[in-house]
Parts: C-alpha cells; structure tokens; sequence
C-alpha cells in the first residue's frame, strides 16, 4: 500500500463570522490520483489554499512528504514539489508562453545575484536544458506551434493546457488541480484527462477539485466529500456514488 504524501488534519479558516473550512483534513497516498468534491459553497478552493498556504490555516496541520509546511511559504511549498494550478489559469499574458513554461522552473542559478557573476557557463547550460525541457513538454501537449504566441492569445482550455504544463517544469511530486476541466470543451478535456494519466504514470500525484463528475469518477481511485466546510465522506468512486449523505448534500434530502 502506498505510502501517505500529503496529510491534512484539522484545518480550519474563518472569515469574519463564516466558517470557510471547520475541521477538515485529507490524505493523499504517493502515485494516486485523489479527488476532493462538494457542493457550491462547500469550502474546496479555500481548502486548496490553506493546503499551499495561499491563506494560512487559523488551525490545523499539514504534513507533505514528511515536512510540516503550516510555516513555509508558497513558493518554499513548490520547491518541496507541491505545486498547484487556479481554477481561473493564471499565466503572464505578455509573456510568450515559452517564457511562461520557463518561469516554471525551481532553483534557476540565474536569481542568485552573486552566481550570476561567477557562474555564468553553469546559468547558460542550465537555461538551455530548461528551454529544452519546456519546449518537449508543449510538444507532448500540441503547443509547440504557440511557443513564441502571446499567452494572452491563447484560448480558455490552451491556457490550463499551459499552467499544468509549467507545473511540470518545476519536477513536482504533487500537482493541485483546480477544477480543470471548467470551462473547457469536451473534446479538451478528454485531452487533459489523458495528460494527467500519462503524468501519472510517470510518478506524479494529483488532487483534483473538479464539478465534472464524469471527470472525478474515470481519474480518481479515492474520493473525499467536503459539506459546508467539513468531511462529509471518502471512499472509492463507487462507494461515493452510492453515498445517501452524499447525494443529499448534493441533491437534498430525498
């Protein structure tokens, strides 16, 4: 059995009076895909974000790969090899999407103001292998004709296309996927889907928020249930479908 990656206990975060998360946790196992469902209004992105510290959990812990990460910053997060994606694809409009790919990259030797005096020929290798690898990466992802577009020209679904594909250049262990088949056409989400198997199969973990559930039940091999901001269920896909609590949160009571 595998063993745990990302382990979430007891996070919570309020805002004001409302109660975003109350109490929540998660486990996530090395080379898994895990879902995290829920209704509107169920707490799953502010989750996400205490899981990468984008907002600090007023409570709560979260262990990734063995490393308590409540006091580590964002980007210290991804260099451990958790990294995310926004349910709105963030990318740099005005930037080729090349160059959006190659800020994907962690501990470039180029952002060490004293290296990049005295380690110059170490900077131009290390810029060429990262170029390389973000150039095969659009390639395996049918972007390659767009490296040298706009990011801002692409369209909705290219642009989530992108932001998992610059996750990948940071070597990532664990990737958050925000909702990435929202606003994306079908036949690009059957694309996306297979990226992330491929992925997979190279290593990489996932946790998924995602409303398609035909997304969640075809990718994910265990399921968590958020409801107003706590753990409502976990299980396999067919035990989650089969949930009462389950489908009364979604459905109501029946």
């Amino acid at each position: 059995m595998n063993e745990p990656l990302l382990i979430a206990s007891q996070l919570s975060k309020h805002f004001g009076g409302i109660k975003a998360v109350d109490q929540a946790g998660i486990t996530v196992k090395k080379n898994s895909i895990t879902g995290l469902i829920g209704p509107n209004g169920a707490g799953k992105s502010t989750f996400f974000n205490l899981l990468s510290n984008f907002i600090p959990p007023d409570s709560g812990s979260v262990m990734f790969d063995g490393i308590l990460t409540n006091r580590l910053k964002p980007h210290q997060i991804a260099q451990k090899g958790c990294v995310r994606t926004f349910q709105v694809a963030r990318v740099l409009s005005r930037l080729s999407v090349l160059e959006n790919m190659l800020l994907g990259a962690q501990q470039q030797t180029g952002e060490n103001f004293i290296k990049v005096w005295f380690q110059q020929r170490q900077i131009r290798q290390q810029e060429r292998k990262n170029r390389e690898k973000a150039l095969d990466i659009l390639n395996d992802l049918g972007l390659i004709a767009k490296a040298n577009d706009y990011a801002g020209a692409l369209s909705g679904g290219q642009r989530k296309l992108l932001e998992m594909a610059r996750a990948l250049m940071a070597e990532p262990k664990l990737i958050l996927l925000d909702e990435p088949a929202a606003g994306v056409n079908p036949a690009l989400i059957e694309k996306i889907c297979q990226h992330i198997l491929n992925w997979h199969s190279q290593g990489i973990s996932f946790l998924i928020i995602e409303h398609n559930m035909d997304v969640v039940m075809s990718l994910c091999e265990h399921i968590w249930v958020l409801a107003e901001g706590k753990n409502l269920a976990d299980g396999t896909p067919a035990e989650i479908q089969n949930n009462r609590a389950v489908l009364e949160a979604y459905l109501g009571p029946q």
